[in-house]
């Protein structure tokens, strides 16, 4: 699922484990309304530690909503080109909030409960999104915005084994595979865990009520497999994997099509329509799109940032939206929008760089390949 952009100018929030991370020793900065970790020991230290075991990250931030009431389902097809027919209890699906010309408003998740859909967006636009939502429904609907609730993200190939020694009163986790989520008793406390997550590694994401957060994240952190890991390394994740991010990758300027997201467009939907922007949308899945979504590797060690322009010989062809080193390959990548006439693997490319142009080729995403539990 997707992150958040900065939000200036505006009282900054604090998490439900603002003084926990602060106990910690992290390095506290402004991001999405809110003061949250950057980083703790170190951002490669993290990023790595992450890979080869399990880190908890606090995406408390973002917003958690439950939409209930007669005709939920039809009511929220008329927003998001999702297909809930097909969506299962104890199943959740990505799904994408557009403007009536198929412009990103925002990305999220869409979970099925008993008798709601519990929907996760990003946090730099959640008041916008709960806007949206309550002037484009129904009366009829009720839309609850959980902010009574913290979520945690556990990640990394030892997560499971980690988490399995406290989550009682569920499935086995071993049953819980990726996009599955159920109810649980952590720490004492009810929880809704699902095997998913922003890093392409194994990890569940945590909902459980704000007041228990410390107590949760303690425990967890308890474990020898897991440490608390900032947003620093989880950029740089997200980033290995090809995971786009909402504000930089994706805003109303982009459609998904161009951002290579049409799974996010359920298949009836793309012939039945009846969403916003499906017009535009459908047309560039037929007439294909002017500027493409890639991944890129650059040569050297000097990274490109978002901003940076790609050029093709003298000729400006696009524009990264996010960058940095990748610890994993040792390498620098980036993703950046380029004229569809250049967006092939391996097309040789150069990015200006602090008055330079360095070196790169179009790379298939993600860059690290995803880990996703999907079953034994």
């Amino acid at each position: 699922m997707s992150e958040d952009t900065e939000i200036e100018d505006l009282p900054l929030e604090a998490l439900p484990l603002d003084a926990w991370h602060r106990a910690q020793g992290a390095r506290m900065v402004p991001f999405a309304g809110y003061e949250m970790p950057i980083q703790y020991e170190g951002i490669v230290a993290e990023h790595n530690w992450t890979r080869e075991n399990a880190g908890l990250f606090d995406v408390s931030h973002m917003g958690q909503l439950l939409l209930s009431g007669p005709g939920v389902d039809a009511a929220v097809e008329a927003v998001l080109p999702i297909d809930l027919a097909t969506l299962k209890v104890g199943s959740q699906r990505y799904s994408l909030l557009l403007d009536e010309n198929g412009g990103v408003l925002d990305d999220l998740m869409v979970s099925r409960q008993a008798d709601a859909l519990y929907l996760v967006v990003n946090g730099a636009c959640k008041w916008d999104d709960i806007g949206h939502l309550r002037e484009h429904l129904p009366d009829e609907i009720t839309l609850n915005h959980l902010d009574n609730r913290a979520l945690l993200a556990l990640q990394g190939p030892k997560a499971s084994a980690a988490l399995a020694r406290h989550a009682q009163g569920g499935p086995d986790l071993a049953t819980l595979t990726f996009m599955k989520f159920a109810n649980y008793v952590l720490g004492g406390h009810d929880a809704w865990i699902a095997r998913a997550g922003y890093t392409g590694e194994d990890g569940f994401e945590i909902s459980i009520p704000a007041y228990a957060a410390e107590e949760i994240a303690t425990l967890l952190c308890g474990e020898p497999e897991v440490k608390p890991i900032g947003l620093g390394a989880r950029d740089s994740l997200r980033l290995e994997a090809g995971l786009p991010l909402y504000g930089h990758d994706l805003s109303p300027e982009t459609s998904p099509i161009e951002a290579g997201l049409i799974f996010g467009i359920n298949k009836r939907r793309r012939s039945a329509g009846g969403y916003p922007g499906a017009e535009r949308i459908n047309r560039e899945i037929a007439e294909g799109t002017q500027r493409k979504w890639v991944g890129l590797k650059l040569d050297g060690r000097m990274p490109a940032r978002e901003g940076a322009e790609v050029f093709a010989d003298d000729t400006m062809v696009g524009t990264v939206t996010s960058g940095g080193f990748s610890p994993t390959l040792g390498q620098p990548i980036a993703m950046a929008y380029v004229d569809a006439a250049y967006a092939a693997n391996g097309t040789e490319l150069e990015i200006a760089v602090r008055g330079k142009r360095l070196p790169a080729a179009v790379s298939p995403m993600p860059f690290v390949p995803h880990n996703y539990y999907r079953g034994s």
